[in-house]
């Protein structure tokens, strides 16, 4: 599996930002709410990204010889692809929200009640925790690379699995 692009994360974000923007100006114009997630998803991406930093720090434990039994390679392959759609979920997520904060950073002195841009704001930085808990944890799943001398086969041969994920 490859690793998770950062590039891509941008470009998600960007164009999630983009399209919220337009979405929050083209609706304040007719009249329409904000489209911004309530508080209440928040504890939704706690529990997601929780379970994905527990899922990784098991592996990780697994890779520092902590552990007594042996991996489920099959757990430590959905924690990997859990990890990667975190990312990418928290990603989007962030993109929206900062674009709906850009449309309403504006009228911020205008208006009495700050809730909407609050809780953009507060949907915002959890998205940004979603893309830093699936990128360490993305981390926690890569196969060290095996030591040269056990492996019998010279100085520079390169071992298979160097560098992949678990």
């Amino acid at each position: 599996m490859n690793t998770i692009r950062t590039r891509w994360l941008i470009v998600i974000a960007a164009a999630a930002a983009l399209t919220a923007y337009l979405i929050t100006f083209l609706g304040t114009s007719f009249g329409w709410p904000t489209p911004v997630l309530p508080l209440s998803s928040l504890f939704t991406m706690a529990i997601i990204a929780g379970f994905t930093l527990v899922l990784g720090i098991r592996v990780l434990r697994w890779r520092q010889g902590k552990r007594k039994r042996q991996l489920n390679l099959i757990l430590a392959a959905r924690t990997l692809v859990l990890a990667h759609a975190c990312a990418y979920a928290g990603s989007l997520l962030l993109g929206w929200h900062v674009g709906v904060l850009v449309d309403q950073l504006p009228l911020w002195q205008f208006r009495s009640d700050h809730t909407t841009g609050l809780t953009a704001f507060a949907m915002t930085a959890g998205g940004l925790i979603m893309i830093v808990i699936g990128l360490v944890v993305e981390r926690f799943c890569r196969i060290p690379p095996e030591d040269k001398e056990e492996s019998g086969g010279g100085g520079q041969q390169q071992t298979k699995g160097e560098g992949e994920y678990a």
